[in-house]
């Protein structure tokens, strides 16, 4: 399943801040972007966006969204645990 053009605009203007800087990955049936945006005091903080396309037992499609946010001051203790979790998974997964 793709997402449409119009996903990614619901996406990117969901009211939260003016985005700077946009990574997308499309990984199987899902897609993440992880953002970079600004508040209004001109602070950075970071979005992680989750898009996938569920579909219903009556055959329709829904979009469903997920998003976490990561503001300024977390960002050096949220990718040491990042981090962490990545080598984590890189030295168990077989």
């Amino acid at each position: 399943m793709s997402f449409t053009e119009t996903d990614f605009e619901n996406r990117t203007n969901d009211g939260f801040g003016e985005s700077v800087f946009t990574k997308m990955i499309k990984a199987g049936h899902r897609t993440y972007f992880i953002d970079v945006k600004t508040t209004r005091s001109n602070d950075y903080f970071m979005t992680i966006t989750e898009l996938r396309k569920k579909i219903l037992s009556n055959g329709d499609t829904v979009n469903e969204r997920n998003k976490v946010f990561v503001f300024q001051e977390d960002i050096e203790k949220f990718t040491e645990g990042l981090s962490s979790v990545v080598d984590y998974l890189k030295q168990h997964a077989e």
